[in-house]
């Protein structure tokens, strides 16, 4: 049996919300359009960019989506290069996760994010080794569709059963539901409890203890 706990990023392992709101009402004045709801935004970490941008402004012309799509990614680029971007780890994570890889446990990611933006989060924290698969939205659907998922497992040699899928959002929940993955939600994150358990989540953890009980 191959254990596999595969982690979202945004919101579970990283506290980005202020440079995603940040970066996204940037795009959308680069792109001529008003500034999109803070709480909105917010709520839509974890989706691919695109699929963002078409929830907050649906009637947007295809051109015109593509062109904030562009803009947030050159916006988010510049603030990492220029050293101001901000996404710490939440505390504690990283010693679950070492835990959890002494353990034998196999990690992986699936996130919204970049491939490029996921490497560097990762590296930065100094973190990256210990994951054997990270998916992004850069070669997959959005979640919630099961593909990131799917190819975390197949990368990592593990079966659906033996898997887990930790998050903070609905789409983390309902994508492990379509993966036949168990699904466990965080409480620090950007969706609430509630919603996390009414789409799938069969614990939601409030702390790190907590979701280490969980796994264990």
């Amino acid at each position: 049996m191959t254990r596999l706990a595969v982690f979202d990023c945004d919101g579970t392992l990283v506290d980005s919300q202020a440079d995603v709101c940040h970066s996204m009402a940037e795009a959308f004045a680069l792109a001529g359009l008003g500034a999109p709801d803070v709480n909105e935004v917010r709520r839509l970490v974890g989706l691919s960019l695109p699929a963002a941008v078409r929830r907050l402004e649906p009637e947007l012309a295809d051109d015109k989506a593509d062109e904030v799509v562009a803009a947030y990614k050159q916006t988010f680029f510049a603030r990492r290069q220029a050293g101001r971007l901000n996404e710490p780890l939440y505390e504690g994570i990283e010693a679950l996760l070492r835990a959890l890889h002494s353990d034998g446990w196999q990690l992986a990611v699936a996130t919204g994010k970049s491939q490029r933006g996921l490497h560097a989060c990762l590296e930065t924290h100094g973190i990256r080794e210990l994951f054997v698969s990270l998916q992004t939205s850069d070669g997959h659907p959005s979640k919630p569709h099961p593909a990131m998922l799917e190819a975390a497992l197949f990368e990592a040699g593990s079966q659906a059963a033996d898997a887990v899928m930790i998050g903070d959002t609905s789409f983390d929940m309902e994508m492990a539901r379509n993966a036949s993955v168990r699904a466990i939600g965080v409480a620090w994150g950007y969706h609430t409890p509630a919603e996390l358990a009414e789409y799938g989540a069969s614990e939601v953890a409030g702390d790190m203890d907590h979701l280490m009980e969980l796994l264990r």
